[in-house]
């Protein structure tokens, strides 16, 4: 019992420590709260994050519509708590539909969430509700929280063997338990996005709208496909009613700017793009890069501007792809690479050795990764493929008594990475919203038939549009289609 109350001291007298040394007033609420990072870290980790995810993501190439992003953003943030901040907002190149917030004033959104958009003012809404989330200071907030929740771990497993035992457990529960925004968090974060558009005299009802197409999104889907940004951003049905009691009078007569804001989507890129990479058969193409290799049976593949992974059906296995210039020949390069990306490999066998006439190196190694405070015994290898002046790397790895077994499938698309010039695939080009107006009085069914939609796209057009196929469009009502 003594050791008990040993540690409920030291965590109360960490506590207390903290909260008078680094209590800050919350910008939006005026209250005093217990904040770990100063503004400046904020920022300093908003630059660092920005960084991150443009590399993992890449942006929109449509500097016309970026601009436009940006400038429904900055009519917002006169209107916030934080004025003085710098603000910055880019449109995702990814099908993914999404928005989020990076610390210190970075807001994002995917072009697929403004491919289901329908008028600026939904746009502004969106970028209010993460322009809600940073004045607030909810990630700063969030962080700070589970710096004490760590700080009180090792407080703690100093005095305590019980502690120190389960204090892996418990760190790992501290990450996921602050993973996303608190339920509280978001409707403070939604009451901030309406303010900030009712600000802008944009019509605040539009969140409402929004939530309406993600329900519908997911009640199309079975339930099963839940959009991104719901998974980030949980949706319950006491949120819209939340939502819809923040309404005002007069707030109906503000700005939707509906067919302003089609007339800016015209044109962009619908869902994957497979000039950026996509799996056909049981291989994967690249028409930009110009290369292409087979996938192993049964392994899934995910694709990002940074690097294309594989993964063994039960994640036994992976395989990473990136590429990047080298002026090194390809021996030293790999090797460089490889202590780069890697804590103390033992090299079993290297040798160089052509790839459907590419020159490459090979690399056979060991090493390990930590798992639950535990070293695992790692194996994998890494070839470096050299093509046109880029060089092409693939590391596989498994554990080491499995390398046998999944190393057949780690040597697929190694042995199989050739220059891509088979016209088929190089002239695949993606997909496009475009906007078309209704040239009479009719129903969306009949739009649909007379603008020659494939049948098994109406549902996702309809979908786009939040409508139905019995919605009576208007002489001259812009609707978006896919082509």
């Amino acid at each position: 019992m003594r050791v008990n109350r040993q540690i409920i001291f030291w965590f109360l007298a960490v506590a207390v420590l903290l909260t008078a040394m680094s209590c800050a007033v919350n910008p939006v609420t005026g209250k005093k709260e217990i904040m770990l990072i100063s503004e400046a870290q904020e920022i300093e980790l908003g630059k660092q994050t920005d960084q991150s995810i443009r590399m993992q993501y890449g942006l929109y190439d449509d500097p016309k519509l970026t601009q436009y992003v940006r400038r429904v953003g900055e009519s917002l943030t006169p209107h916030t708590h934080r004025k003085e901040l710098k603000y910055h907002f880019a449109v995702l190149d990814t099908p993914v539909p999404n928005a989020f917030a990076a610390p210190g004033g970075y807001i994002y959104i995917t072009r697929g969430l403004m491919a289901m958009m329908n008028s600026e003012a939904e746009l502004a809404v969106v970028l209010g509700h993460e322009l809600g989330h940073v004045n607030a200071r909810h990630s700063a907030r969030s962080m700070s929280r589970q710096m004490i929740f760590n700080l009180g771990l090792v407080v703690g497993s100093v005095l305590s063997k019980e502690v120190r035992r389960w204090a892996p457990l418990a760190g790992l529960a501290g990450n996921l338990l602050f993973l996303k925004f608190s339920r509280s968090d978001e409707y403070q974060a939604d009451s901030l996005g309406i303010q900030y558009a009712r600000g802008s005299r944009y019509l605040p009802g539009a969140m409402v709208t929004f939530f309406n197409s993600l329900q519908q999104l997911t009640a199309d889907h079975g339930g099963s496909s839940i959009p991104n940004f719901l998974s980030t951003h949980p949706l319950t049905s006491r949120r819209i009613e939340e939502v819809q009691e923040m309404l005002q009078p007069g707030d109906e007569n503000l700005k939707v700017a509906r067919n302003d804001y089609l007339q800016r989507v015209n044109g962009l890129v619908y869902g994957n793009n497979p000039l950026q990479g996509y799996v056909e058969g049981n291989a994967f193409y690249h028409p930009q890069m110009r290369f292409a290799f087979n996938i192993p049976a049964g392994w899934k593949v995910q694709n990002t501007p940074a690097q294309v992974a594989l993964a063994e059906a039960n994640g036994n296995a992976v395989i990473l792809l990136r590429v990047e210039k080298a002026q090194a020949s390809l021996d030293q390069y790999a090797q460089s690479r490889l202590q780069q990306v890697l804590q103390n490999p033992r090299i079993l066998d290297q040798g160089s050795a052509a790839v459907n006439a590419l020159s490459a190196h090979h690399i056979i190694f060991d090493s390990a990764v930590t798992q639950d405070n535990t070293s695992v015994p790692m194996r994998g290898r890494m070839s470096c493929i050299q093509k046109n002046g880029m060089v092409y790397t693939f590391i596989g790895l498994t554990q080491r008594n499995a390398f046998q077994t999944y190393n057949a499938g780690i040597v697929t698309p190694i042995r199989t990475f050739r220059d891509l010039n088979d016209p088929n695939h190089l002239k695949r080009r993606p997909v496009h919203v475009q906007v078309v107006k209704a040239n009479a009085p009719m129903t969306m069914g009949r739009f649909l038939s007379a603008h020659n939609i494939p049948s098994q796209l109406h549902k996702e057009v309809l979908l786009l549009n939040l409508m139905k196929a019995d919605t009576q469009l208007s002489a001259g009502q812009l609707v978006k289609v896919i082509k």
